[in-house]
């Protein structure tokens, strides 16, 4: 399908020959000549969104005062926040929020032929490529059977969904699925789908060329920004939107300049960068920013790590990091398999219209901060956040720190109690020292006889995620690890669940060719499949015996991991302490099995004959590691592997479906539902009521998560969602996760505000998705919620700083909007999540003047009325009248943060989608 461009564009429209190609652009020096402003010292990532509005110039929802807004952008310091209309070029998504967005197109299918339209309106307009990645867990590890087994469960478990997306690539135009088995999203996307300068036809049939654009329904689309393709993370329904035309509204971002100086010093990994570059980012507060790395330390700095950098984006909070067009971006376009002529153009047309790096690139920036990568450490981040970073050599005193204020003021007879069911005497317990007493320990029956779980013993280490195993750096750095551990005699402890989960076959064919998988495999480090596993909470059960020790004597295991999230509750039920680190590190932990051993002074193991070995004995050098990283990780590598890529194995190529243009919702189906959301819709809107009479459902703490809000790992029968499968007679082996179920709203609802460790403030202490129900007795918040919500009384939700924080998941926000909740109050929001609640049709709100629910002093018995929203405007203020149980009233007021005009349009319809299917069946 062609691509449209504006109607008004003619004076920024030029020719670009190279070599055989002629193509049309859109210039942004000829905008400059045509009187529109300077645009010289525009961040490179801001010219990217620049050429979109030169590309899309209409007169009505671009225009030239739009243009001109990032000329005083660049005058004003780095700040001039305008509204505009941003279209980007395509839509990636994976599995988990791929399938619900394919509900929603359906169910608009469905919408739109009751309102008299025509089903084919329902159509991505712009390319959409779905990778499957977020359903394969980890059943089968440690051994050659594990990657067939495990995908031989995915399908079992996931058949539905799977045929329901086959439906969806047949149905839909401009919608293709990378099948399961083949990698994570943001690395097939940076590996192969992405080409950094894109090129169509326009509606005249000439050939455009354009940067390449995207959005993506998963938070760490933000990868491929490694590649200088601007892309971000975006909510399934703001995805959808854009899929069928709609421009995305935002505000002409600041932008933080990040200078790079320097080069990596003798072991130290990119991960051990980007955990510091996170701290630095976080603390510096990048919310809603587009970040840009710049500075002479880029020359030092290969595109893979550069892409670690990118994807912790949502980590360090910002809506992008971004790297510009240089020589390092052709070489990895080169070496990665993409076309001769295509590496060509791009290089012609990033240095014709202003894209390319210069050795004196030094743009306007709306801030900067200045990192010298010779002062990088070893480090790992944990046990509950990305941002906390911890150098190494300090990793297992603040482990000892963290037990310390889990368990302090207990005493220390219950807390270090030792039981023991085997026959004679217990072996002596490890001792932790400096936290005698404070720590809990219990036992194992393993084959081998017995072993102790305390306090820190490693249960889970696994080699997982886009953001690392992208980085053939690390990948190569863990096998030479495992290569020397394993010559060494060593291997990983009997306790430790240990994986290997590339996020795409090129890693397994370069890990083959430098004769490393061997040795992994040996340690215990087999392939277990192709997808995030471990990074999104499908690790899989521990071993039985060994999650009985851990809950019966109430043990704090923990996981390492080389992802990008380790939330509370998110890695496993099981793990109470998550740590990311770099692979090799994962290695080393597993050969270690503690958190509380100082691995850079106390030996990892024994060799065959006894002998102290150290980290120092097995970390490879930069030398080693770039000498197989050039030798392996070839051209030819990546066209083998993804020559194919939309073709998938024979389970793929045996999944039947229909070709209707309609989906038939199979009415037992518990994985796919029609969701309620357009159901009985008329043409009408209606204004924006005011809030009267609502109740408290939650009282939330500072960074709660879109992981706390909406969980995607395993639940147990006696939850919400657990009975409602229970009651439809599906055994709890077939649970899956919460993720996998997100195409069926029954299920998701009854799992928001499920998370383990989510804590309402309103009950004492009580861990878990639970509230006061309208008796005052406490309850889950799904049963509470159809309690208030039958009696007619509108909810709300209250929390503290980066309220919704981590992940793009939409289900946070539908989840939220179905249990009755008319409006959020917090101290902050991330940014993903505040746009999907309005998506929606929920209303996000800030305290002002310094309140929060604490020096309020919620306690959930009170009633919340906000006025004013008949007639909002976009960042208004409004009062908000709270009646506490004693019948005394304070009247605060909120920031309504419905950002922008047709924001309001949206919450007026009751949801974007619901704006977007109106005006196509106004259109029809």
């Amino acid at each position: 399908m062609p691509i449209t461009v504006g109607q008004d564009t003619a004076k920024t429209r030029r020719t670009l020959s190279v070599g055989d190609q002629s193509v049309a652009y859109y210039s942004i020096p000829a905008a400059t000549e045509a009187g529109l402003g300077d645009f010289s010292k525009l961040p490179a990532a801001l010219k990217v969104v620049l050429e979109n509005m030169l590309r899309f110039e209409d007169g009505k929802t671009v225009s030239t005062d739009d243009i001109r807004a990032f000329a005083e952008w660049a005058t004003l310091g780095g700040n001039n926040p305008r509204e505009i209309a941003y279209r980007p070029a395509r839509v990636l998504m994976q599995d988990f929020t791929g399938v619900p967005a394919v509900v929603d197109l359906a169910a608009m299918r469905d919408g739109i032929v009751a309102l008299g339209g025509d089903p084919e309106k329902i159509n991505p307009l712009n390319p959409v490529d779905l990778v499957i990645d977020h359903s394969v867990m980890i059943d089968e590890f440690g051994n050659p059977r594990a990657f067939q087994m495990n995908v031989d469960r995915e399908y079992e478990r996931n058949m539905e969904r799977y045929t329901f997306l086959k439906w969806g690539q047949n149905a839909f135009n401009n919608f293709r699925v990378v099948p399961p088995g083949t990698g994570i999203c943001h690395q097939v996307n940076l590996e192969y789908l992405a080409q950094t300068v894109w090129t169509d036809t326009d509606q005249a049939g000439e050939d455009v060329a354009y940067p390449d654009t995207l959005v993506g329904t998963d938070s760490h689309t933000t990868m491929v920004n490694g590649a200088a393709v601007l892309g971000w993370g975006v909510g399934g329904i703001e995805a959808e939107a854009a899929m069928l035309g709609q421009p995305i509204s935002m505000l002409i971002p600041e932008v933080v300049g990040f200078k790079l100086t320097g080069e990596m010093v003798e072991g130290t990994t990119g991960t051990d960068l980007v955990l510091k570059v996170v701290e630095m980012l976080r603390a510096k507060g990048v919310v809603g920013k587009f970040v840009e790395f710049y500075g002479p330390g880029l020359d030092n700095l290969p595109l893979a790590q550069r892409a670690t950098i990118a994807n912790m984006a949502p980590e360090y909070g910002a809506t992008c990091g971004f790297f510009p067009i240089d020589d390092e971006t052709l070489r990895y376009l080169r070496v990665t398999g993409r076309d001769e002529d295509r590496i060509a153009l791009v290089e012609a047309y990033a240095k014709e219209n202003g894209f390319w790096r210069t050795p004196d690139y030094d743009p306007v920036y709306t801030d900067t901060l200045e990192l010298d990568m010779g002062t990088i450490v070893p480090a790992i981040s944990g046990p509950k956040r990305p941002q906390d970073y911890i150098a190494l050599d300090s990793a297992g005193t603040a482990f000892g720190q963290f037990i310390k204020g889990l368990r302090e003021g207990k005493d220390a007879s219950e807390t270090a109690e030792v039981r023991w069911e085997g026959e004679g005497g217990a072996p002596e317990p490890r001792d932790i020292p400096g936290n005698e007493g404070l720590h809990k320990y219990g036992w194992v029956h393993g084959e081998d006889g017995p072993y102790q779980l305390h306090d820190g013993s490693i249960v889970i280490a696994s080699i997982t995620s886009c953001t690392n195993t992208s980085n053939p750096y690390v990948m190569i750095g863990a096998g030479l690890v495992a290569k020397k551990a394993h010559e060494l005699g060593l291997t990983r402890k009997p306790w430790v669940k240990t994986s290997l989960a590339p996020g795409s076959q090129v890693v397994s064919e370069y890990l083959e060719a430098a004769g490393l998988q061997e040795h992994l495999d040996a340690i215990g480090f087999n392939l277990v499949g192709y997808g995030c596993t471990t990074c999104i909470g499908n690790s899989g059960p521990l071993d039985a015996p060994i999650s009985k020790a851990i809950n019966d004597y109430d043990l704090v295991a923990t996981s390492v991991l080389s992802g990008n999230r380790n939330f509370e509750g998110r890695i496993s039920p099981d793990v109470r302490a998550n740590y990311l680190a770099s692979p090799p590190l994962v290695v080393a932990y597993a050969l270690v099995g503690d958190m509380n051993v100082d691995i850079t002074r106390e030996p990892i193991g024994q060799d065959k004959d006894g002998n102290d070995v150290y980290l120092k004995d097995i970390w490879p050098s930069q030398a080693e590691i770039s000498e197989l990283v050039d030798k392996t990780v070839t051209r030819e590598a990546f066209q083998s592997k993804y020559a194919d890529v939309f073709k998938g194995d024979e389970k793929w190529r045996a999944v039947e479906t229909t070709d209707a243009q309609t989906y038939d919702w199979p009415p037992a189906s518990t994985y796919v539902q029609n969701p309620p959301y357009f159901q009985g819709m008329t043409m009408d809107t209606k204004k924006i009521e005011n809030i009267d009479g609502a109740r408290i459902l939650a009282v939330l703490g500072d960074m709660i998560t879109t992981d706390h809000i909406s969980p995607a790992g395993s639940f147990k029968e006696t939850t919400p969602a657990g009975k409602y499968l229970v009651e439809h007679q599906v055994p709890l082996r077939e649970f899956n996760s919460y993720g996998s179920r997100r195409g069926n709203h029954e299920v998701m609802m009854r799992g928001t505000f499920a998370n383990i460790r989510i804590k309402n403030e309103m009950l004492d202490g009580v861990e878990g998705g639970y509230t006061k129900g309208p008796d005052g007795d406490q309850t889950s918040i799904y049963d509470a919620s159809m309690e208030w919500q039958d009696k007619g009384v509108p909810l709300v939700i209250f929390g503290g700083e980066q309220y919704g924080a981590g992940s793009s998941r939409d289900w946070a926000a539908k989840g939220t909007a179905l249990l009755g909740v008319k409006a959020v109050i917090a101290e902050s929001f991330e940014r993903i999540h505040r746009s999907n609640l309005v998506g929606m049709g929920v209303i996000p709100f800030e305290f002002t003047g310094g309140d929060t629910r604490k020096t309020l002093g919620l306690t959930g018995e009170e009633t919340v009325a906000i006025h004013g929203l008949d007639a909002i405007t976009p960042l208004a203020e409004v009062p908000c009248t709270i009646t506490f149980a004693d019948g005394s009233e304070k009247t605060i007021t909120l920031k309504c943060r419905i950002d922008t005009a047709v924001e309001i349009e949206y919450i007026e319809n009751g949801g974007v989608l619901h704006y977007v299917l109106r005006n196509l069946a106004r259109a029809a």
